[in-house]
């Protein structure tokens, strides 16, 4: 199975200069907590957003660079070879940035969303979620507080 998740604003924005515009520890916990233990691919430049890879996951990176091998990483060059490298009957994570996202939709099983209610000023943006194509199961709303800044709804869509 093959998830996309990500943290997006209500314009869809998920970034700008390679970094993310809110602070949401419930939402980093929860990411934490679902991709824990899996294979997630990224491309290089969400990557390389870290300041060191995440503990107790597989990391695969998508790049074009020839060369580039951080450490303990599987580096591939093309979304396709990202999802042939992952075990086939696991639950796979698609975990940015916006390129590689509007690759992965079409062949997505289920998108984890952290809807931010905000609209922000970003260079990268997540694509469209197509209501046609995609069924909301669980929606989950969080209110701003002192460790949140933002009102903010994790949603869940399967594909229909």
């Amino acid at each position: 199975m093959i998830t996309l998740i990500a943290a997006v604003a209500e314009n869809n924005a998920l970034g700008k200069d390679n970094q993310l515009l809110w602070h949401l520890p419930d939402d980093f916990k929860r990411f934490k907590s679902l991709t824990s233990g899996h294979y997630i691919i990224m491309g290089r430049k969400t990557f390389e957003s870290f300041p060191k890879p995440l503990p107790n996951r597989t990391h695969v990176i998508i790049t074009r660079q020839k060369n580039y091998a951080p450490e303990g990483c599987i580096v591939v060059n093309s979304l396709e070879d990202a999802i042939a490298v992952c075990p086939k009957d696991e639950e796979v994570f698609v975990i940015g940035g916006g390129e590689i996202y509007t690759q992965s939709i079409a062949m997505a099983d289920k998108i984890d969303i952290t809807k931010v209610h905000q609209h922000f000023e970003a260079d990268t943006f997540f694509p469209e979620i197509d209501l046609k194509l995609w069924k909301l199961i669980s929606e989950e709303f969080h209110p701003k507080d002192e460790k949140h800044a933002f009102d903010f709804t994790f949603l869940t869509y399967v594909r229909r």
